[in-house]
């Protein structure tokens, strides 16, 4: 009776002390974000972001010190669950960040939501995320991809152009960011008379700029991004369709890829829910400690990255540290957070995704300089979730 008595305090002993070691040893934080490949550079911005939000918290998460752990998660959609699983399984992380293309995402949420890690998505917009596969640990810090979409659509719209004819690549992202942008612009009087796609990541945009130039719409509304953006951009300038087809597109067409763009991107118009020159203390303040510290200006996704630590700050500061064993009141904390963003204060819909201004920009030199208001506090329907 009494070894067995004593077995069960030393127990009792070991489990608190190994509470206590969890509560105040490193808070471990997974990076899954592309790092080679078409997307590499979104992701080391998103990183940059989010680490200079940290170390301007003195590099703590509610007092606690943090443990990195990166995974490149090569933007292929068939390795997603591989890839993850090295940090839930493996490294056993507390949270993840990531990722930038939609596809990953759907994966990383999925095993997020078996697993219920807690995971904050600093860039991919799919629907699902916050739609179907919705669930009380998974945020997001950026969009989905029916917002900018729809944000476009509606500035199309406004313009008064009445036959739009949609670019993209055939992945969930940009399926989803055209439906957005068709739902807005046939709202407004305007009609999509036909969808055209390629294969991701393919670049070969010859044979679809022939068949906008023998269409002849009003408006082309392009969603690429990265490297695709470059060539699709320069592409359409060199095949002389900017001077009879004006091109729109949602922001991440020209975010990030201005230099590499040149003049082939002048005078394009975008809406997105961040821009290089929203002139607030606020903005002016990130943009220039992101410019001190990492000798480059800011894009919207080290703004996402920023802001997807802010969230994470904000929970972990509610519990002091303690993300593992209050994680429900971390996470309530988060979702009544109301974010300071450099973009503008935004809060959470119910869903967990940025209700927020989308801006109108157009690119002047290498900035896309913010010329008015798309939508005022858009929200995502959230059509599908059930939380």
């Amino acid at each position: 009776m009494k070894n067995t008595l004593t077995f069960a305090v030393g127990a009792i002993a070991l489990a608190a002390h190994l509470t206590a070691a969890a509560q105040t040893g490193p808070v471990k934080v997974g990076l899954m974000l592309p790092a080679t490949g078409t997307f590499a550079a979104l992701g080391d911005m998103i990183e940059k972001g989010f680490k200079l939000a940290i170390d301007e918290q003195g590099g703590k998460l509610g007092g606690r010190e943090i443990q990195y752990f990166k995974v490149d998660d090569e933007s292929d959609p068939s390795k997603a669950t591989d890839n993850v699983n090295k940090l839930i399984k493996r490294d056993q992380v507390d949270v993840i960040i990531g990722t930038v293309h939609s596809g990953v995402a759907l994966g990383m949420a999925k095993a997020a939501k078996d697993s219920n890690t807690l995971l904050i998505v600093p860039n991919a917009g799919a629907d699902a995320v916050t739609g179907p596969m919705c669930a009380p640990n998974i945020f997001r810090s950026s969009f989905s991809n029916w917002q900018p979409g729809y944000a476009t659509g509606g500035v199309a719209a406004q313009k008064g152009y009445k036959k739009a004819m949609p670019l993209t690549w055939n992945y969930a992202a940009g399926a989803e960011t055209v439906k957005g942008f068709k739902e807005a612009f046939e709202k407004g009087g305007g009609k999509v008379t036909k969808d055209l796609n390629l294969p991701f990541p393919n670049v070969e945009f010859q044979a679809l700029l022939t068949q906008i130039a023998a269409e002849k719409p009003d408006v082309v509304f392009a969603f690429f991004a990265g490297g695709g953006a470059v060539k699709f951009v320069k592409d359409y300038d060199a095949a002389g369709l900017r001077k009879t087809v004006p091109l729109m597109g949602s922001g991440f067409l020209t975010d990030g890829t201005l230099e590499a763009q040149g003049a082939s991107a002048q005078g394009l118009i975008t809406a997105l829910h961040y821009g290089d020159e929203i002139n607030t203390p606020r903005n002016n303040a990130f943009r220039n400690k992101f410019a001190v510290t990492y000798k480059a200006n800011p894009d919207v996704y080290a703004l996402q990255g920023y802001d997807a630590a802010q969230m994470l700050l904000a929970g972990a500061n509610a519990v002091k540290g303690d993300v593992t064993g209050k994680r429900d009141a971390l996470i309530a904390a988060m979702r009544k957070v109301q974010i300071d963003s450099p973009r503008g204060k935004f809060t959470l819909s119910p869903q967990h995704n940025p209700t927020q201004d989308f801006y109108i920009r157009e690119v002047k030199g290498n900035y896309n300089v913010v010329t008015g208001i798309a939508v005022k506090a858009l929200a995502d329907p959230g059509r599908g979730c059930k939380m």
